[in-house]
């Protein structure tokens, strides 16, 4: 593939208009929680997009990505600003076995499951808590004077369980929810304090369109942890990002892998999500979430990617428009892959999904 088969401009206020329901769009929008920088970097060398821009500049990756997103056909982007490093956490690698040589990285990292770095008391004492006056904002500062018109941006927030299960260790928050309860409110007291606060900081910018939580809460047959330790712990500071995007009139979306069937009432009713992404065919089809809660929250994404990766284009190209036939009226839907741009995804899957949406006709 040498270029898109048909032109579009970004419209931000349109896909809102998708995003809470209100009417059919003219035509499909894409989303996605992020891009591999592999794959950012294999599309910006096939079709010369960076050659403009200076690489030494400070802002090279805002303007690259702005750039990027455009020519893809997305109305928004994410603004990495707070990486999850924002909580130095432990972690193990290894080589990444990526079948495809110009989209490999030279390792990939996962998350150290069994202990992470607060272990005790002394070390919740000792850990470098991080604070909303060390971000740094000069790129969203930048977006509010010279975003390209028609398009919007985001970053990611509320990792709530995330950096809870990242800095106890997933095996270690599992024993002390029952041995060392206080230690574990204390750590969610500081990470949601600081998300809280992030999305307050992040919902005053004009140019950000969403509010985007993104908290791993399940896996493939059910939740993390049990679903009252959820509702008691964890939801409810989601429901307190919701109601700052609320206050400003822009909608909360949470990415969240796993099943979560016992939870989605509550996440549609008490934390007020406006939008829920991360599908994954063996958990829960993005076409089947449509008929089960499409009428209550959008949905985002959903071709999922294990299907991406193995099939042929002309089957990628079937399997888009048949999700926009049974997904796209009323709005409620962005087209989008299952969970995110990975590196490993085929990059001719991945551009004739963005071409097919494209060209369906609504």
């Amino acid at each position: 593939m040498k270029a898109f088969s048909k032109t579009i401009e970004p419209d931000v206020g349109e896909m809102l208009d998708v995003l809470f329901r209100r009417k059919t769009p003219r035509r499909v929008h894409h989303v996605e929680l992020f891009l591999d920088t592999e794959i950012k970097e294999a599309v910006c060398a096939r079709f010369e997009l960076a050659l403009p821009l200076n690489t030494s500049d400070p802002l090279f990756e805002t303007k690259r990505d702005m750039l990027l997103h455009s020519f893809l056909g997305y109305d928004m982007f994410r603004v990495g600003i707070a990486r999850k490093t924002v909580f130095p956490t432990a972690s193990i690698s290894a080589p990444d076995t990526t079948a495809l040589p110009g989209q490999r990285r030279a390792v990939r990292a996962w998350q150290e499951e069994h202990a992470g770095p607060i272990q005790s008391w002394k070390d919740f004492d000792a850990y470098p808590w991080p604070s909303i006056a060390e971000i740094d904002f000069s790129s969203l500062e930048w977006l509010e004077r010279n975003m390209r018109p028609g398009m919007g941006c985001y970053e990611l927030t509320a990792h709530i369980f995330e950096i809870l299960s990242f800095l106890l260790g997933y095996e270690t928050l599992c024993y002390f929810v029952t041995d060392q309860p206080a230690l574990v409110d204390a750590i969610l007291e500081k990470v949601g304090t600081f998300y809280v606060d992030f999305t307050r900081a992040l919902a005053d910018f004009s140019r950000v369109a969403v509010i985007w939580g993104s908290d791993d809460l399940g896996f493939r047959s059910g939740t993390m942890m049990s679903p009252d330790f959820l509702r008691r712990k964890i939801l409810p500071w989601h429901a307190r990002c919701a109601e700052i995007a609320r206050s400003k009139g822009k909608p909360y979306l949470l990415h969240s892998c796993g099943r979560l069937d016992e939870i989605m009432e509550d996440l549609i009713v008490d934390v007020g999500i406006d939008g829920k992404h991360s599908f994954e065919d063996a958990i829960l089809t993005v076409t089947e979430a449509k008929r089960r809660y499409g009428a209550r929250i959008s949905l985002l994404g959903g071709i999922d990617m294990d299907f991406l990766c193995r099939s042929k284009e002309v089957h990628v190209r079937q399997r888009v428009r048949d999700t926009l036939d049974a997904c796209l009226k009323g709005g409620g839907y962005c087209l989008g892959t299952g969970n995110t741009v990975a590196n490993y995804l085929p990059l001719e899957n991945y551009l004739a999904m963005l071409d097919e949406g494209r060209r369906y006709q609504i």
